[in-house]
């Protein structure tokens, strides 16, 4: 179960790195292209309309940049958040349905005895449904 676990994370955080690297060295060309045009608009709108001009169309080009790069930052952030919740969910499910951890559960309710293992489990229920009814939100400190 877990040799898996480490698997997928392994596979995972190459590929992340990979991606990474090619999205870095495509936006660096990006940003040479992109700066590029801009100085050719601003040129022609300099010869044709004039310094005040030229300089607003800059700051109308960039804005648009900015808003277009401020969409898909919140979109992105909502499928990273989306996805982390059904992993979460999956990870949680499969650690349950592993046959050797309820091997190990009936083991350990052989081993402890049912008299002794019913207040610890209750103990252990009433922390978890403690740590579960919490607002994560109020917690932490704000990340942004």
């Amino acid at each position: 179960m877990f040799q898996r676990m480490i698997d997928d994370f392994k596979q995972s955080t190459g590929s992340a790195l990979q991606l990474t690297s090619l999205a870095a060295a495509m936006a660096f060309a990006l940003f040479i292209t992109f700066a590029f045009l801009c100085a050719a608009a601003f040129v022609y709108v300099l010869q044709n309309y004039g310094l005040i001009e030229a300089c607003l169309a800059g700051a109308g080009v960039f804005l648009v940049a900015a808003v277009i790069v401020g969409i898909c930052y919140s979109v992105r952030r909502s499928q990273i958040k989306a996805r982390a919740r059904e992993t979460a969910k999956s990870a949680l499910h499969s650690a349950f349905a592993d046959p050797m951890l309820v091997a190990t559960g009936i083991q350990l309710v052989r081993a402890i005895g049912v008299k002794r293992l019913i207040p610890i489990l209750a103990v252990g229920g009433l922390a978890l449904g403690l740590m579960a009814s919490r607002n994560p939100r109020q917690d932490q400190a704000p990340a942004e």
